[in-house]
């Protein structure tokens, strides 16, 4: 069993700060696949999570969806 579905399950925080997924967030379980199940969220509140900017979360978006893109049409 993953530690996020320990996490889930047991409706614990997560203390394991080595774990890839970690991130600061109470509400979250210290968990971004807990937050990732939670539903849509504005690119501000993703930023809120973070530490960071709305404009910074769009500039990260804008960069993935560039780089997954190419793969995308390749296959189709």
């Amino acid at each position: 069993m993953k530690c996020f579905e320990i996490c889930e399950n047991k409706k614990s925080t997560c203390k394991n700060k080595d774990c890839r997924y970690w991130m600061e967030s109470a509400e979250f379980n210290n968990c971004t696949i807990l937050a990732a199940d939670k539903g849509p969220m504005t690119l501000q509140s993703i930023g809120d999570i973070f530490g960071i900017t709305r404009m910074r979360v769009c500039q990260i978006e804008k960069k993935i969806l560039n780089k997954i893109k190419p793969g995308i049409m390749g296959k189709m």
